[in-house]
């Protein structure tokens, strides 16, 4: 009788790519002492004829300020985000984090000029509201939709308005609302 055997398999690539380049961006941070970050992996006010800028739009997802914060989101990155690309697919996952990395760069860009932005916050919240409306069938609207809703997007409008800390609450309830854009749009495809 032959024994099966266990095996590896990468089984969210999108997702795992994502938490590997999020690590080596913030190894390169500590390495660097924030230059790498500051360079690639930070979205900020500078010109818009400069490249780097849009390459920024996109990449701010990838930096963080330091272990903790990337073990944070990475957390939710690898509990939500394999569900969620075996559901969706890799391509369209890959399109969330694009469109809410732009999203939340630009926002930054227009309405904050004097904050900067890093960090899968936006991300992991579009995943969040994602998960929620997994079940969706036509013409319902799932009532944990709403309350995931009301509870983490109602508690990043507070904190935006009633605490001053370095979280950037603006690009948690963006990345909420693409995720709930694109709930609604890829529940409506399938």
């Amino acid at each position: 009788m032959k024994k099966s055997r266990l095996k590896i398999v990468i089984n969210a690539p999108v997702i795992l790519t994502f938490v590997l380049i999020s690590f080596i961006a913030t190894a390169l941070n500590e390495f660097t002492g924030g230059a790498t970050t500051v360079m690639f992996f930070m979205t900020y006010h500078s010109s818009l004829t400069n490249p780097l800028t849009w390459l920024r739009f996109f990449t701010h997802v990838f930096g963080h300020s330091g272990w903790d914060h990337l073990i944070g989101n990475m957390t939710y990155l690898l509990l939500l985000g394999p569900m969620l690309e075996d559901k969706y697919g890799s391509a369209d996952i890959l399109e969330v984090i694009a469109v809410t990395a732009l999203v939340t760069g630009l926002v930054n860009y227009f309405f904050f000029p004097n904050v900067a932005l890093c960090g899968a916050s936006g991300v992991v919240f579009a995943l969040i509201l994602l998960s929620s409306i997994v079940g969706v069938r036509q013409g319902e609207i799932p009532l944990t939709f709403i309350l995931v809703a009301v509870i983490f997007l109602g508690q990043q409008v507070y904190e935006g308005l009633t605490v001053q800390d370095n979280i950037s609450n603006m690009a948690h309830i963006v990345g909420g609302i693409t995720g709930s854009i694109f709930g609604y749009i890829l529940n409506k495809k399938k």
